[in-house]
């Protein structure tokens, strides 16, 4: 000590360079205390984690709140070490250990919050079904809020060198007045905050707001509005809060997932259902994507019919192929071989109830893409092909009579009303 102490009596003689020298390596301290910690101390805390079976340290490690918590470590060395630099004035040397402790303060709070975060993961890795039913995030949210609005009353205080009770005093009477005053901006700080934590909406979103007339990216999210382009190029601007208080869709999901949804619909004419006859099964075997189907359903009846025939039924009581049956199991294995289509999601043909615009048959599928314009042109394709093999099988697309229709109907002669000329 007394040597160092040699070494520094020549910086005496000149204040302003003692003061530098001695700071330099307060920062110096700082910076070294903070990568020991990080580098060594966290190092040593995560081995250790991972080396033990117990999955609840792991919550808190993934969390970050032992990292969070190792910057106290440089603001300690700032708080402790700013009063033995010579040469500062009181004010500064208040002033510094004031932001470092608040720094700590709110460090703490982050921390904690981050230790909710964590307390909910444990509570849904270990009780996930109870979890569904019974969730906490709510209340986590809450004890965060609360944790946070201490922590800012008790920085504030720090800051000011005042006492936490004097400003909570002073804050119900001027509770009223700033409800009125900000009453916007504090809605839309807390939408903003739900948002964030939420993750509910981010820029580059593909958001739907029917109520608002919203529909495209959203370009912009800032504290009192989110900007949103709609696909016809025209801006919306939607106040923060009310994307908490109503609702909207969010598509980021369907862009994550990579693939995009066909629901779409062929109104066929039931008039044209019927069972099909031997020469029609054999003449659709020259399609590929059946004549497994075919060959399979041509064994299956014949079992079941023959166990029939023998028990003397009369022979209207045996099963037969229909038209329709064989076109659901074509258009379902021309999804599975179509290269744009998801093959890794749900891919169904189905029949949804029947009614005046005839029988819906609803292809219901994922596209490999997400791109509108791709999507639009699979999608297109798909259907081009579907309305074009369906004479195939004997079947016909419902559609209600139009002009021509009739015109054709009334003209007695050949071709009639376009065999006539104008």
């Amino acid at each position: 000590m007394e040597r160092i102490d040699t070494w520094l009596a020549p910086l005496a003689a000149t204040p302003w360079l003692e003061t530098t020298v001695h700071l330099s390596a307060l920062v110096l301290l700082a910076v070294l205390a903070d990568l020991v910690t990080k580098r060594v101390l966290l190092r040593l805390i995560r081995k250790a984690v991972q080396a033990t079976p117990n999955k609840y340290d792991d919550a808190l490690l993934g969390r970050g709140v032992i990292s969070r918590l190792a910057h106290v470590v440089p603001a300690l060395v700032v708080f402790y070490g700013i009063p033995y630099v010579p040469g500062l004035p009181e004010g500064v040397v208040s002033v510094v250990r004031n932001v470092a402790n608040g720094y700590m303060i709110l460090t703490v709070a982050l921390s904690l919050g981050n230790l909710l975060n964590a307390i909910g993961d444990i509570y849904e890795q270990q009780n996930p079904d109870r979890a569904r039913s019974k969730p906490i995030k709510g209340y986590l949210q809450l004890f965060k809020i609360i944790a946070f609005i201490v922590a800012g009353i008790l920085v504030v205080a720090v800051l000011i060198e005042r006492s936490p009770l004097l400003l909570l005093s002073g804050l119900g009477a001027m509770t009223a007045v700033l409800m009125l005053v900000f009453k916007d901006t504090i809605l839309s700080f807390v939408a903003a905050v739900q948002l964030s934590s939420n993750d509910m909406l981010r820029v580059g979103d593909w958001l739907e707001m029917p109520a608002l007339n919203a529909d495209g990216d959203v370009i912009d999210i800032a504290l009192h509005t989110v900007k949103v382009q709609n696909w016809d190029r025209t801006i919306t601007t939607i106040p923060t809060w009310r994307l908490i208080n109503e609702p909207f869709k969010n598509w980021r999901g369907m862009s994550d997932s990579g693939g995009r949804r066909i629901m779409r619909s062929l109104h066929l004419d039931q008039t044209s259902v019927r069972f099909l006859e031997d020469h029609e099964r054999t003449a659709l075997k020259r399609f590929a994507l059946i004549d497994d189907y075919l060959e399979r359903k041509r064994r299956e009846l014949e079992e079941h019919n023959k166990v029939l025939l023998a028990q003397g039924r009369d022979p209207v009581n045996t099963r037969r192929v229909t038209n329709l049956g064989t076109f659901r199991a074509y258009v379902g294995a021309y999804l599975r071989a179509h290269p744009r289509v998801h093959g890794e999601m749900i891919q169904m043909v189905r029949q949804l109830q029947p009614g005046p615009t005839g029988l819906p048959l609803q292809v219901y599928c994922f596209t490999a893409t997400t791109a509108w314009a791709e999507y639009e042109s699979i999608q297109g394709d798909i259907f081009d092909h579907l309305y074009a093999i369906l004479p195939e099988f004997g079947l016909r697309v419902f559609q209600e009579p139009s002009g021509h229709d009739m015109r054709a109907m009334l003209d007695p002669t050949p071709g009639g009303a376009q065999s006539q000329a104008p």
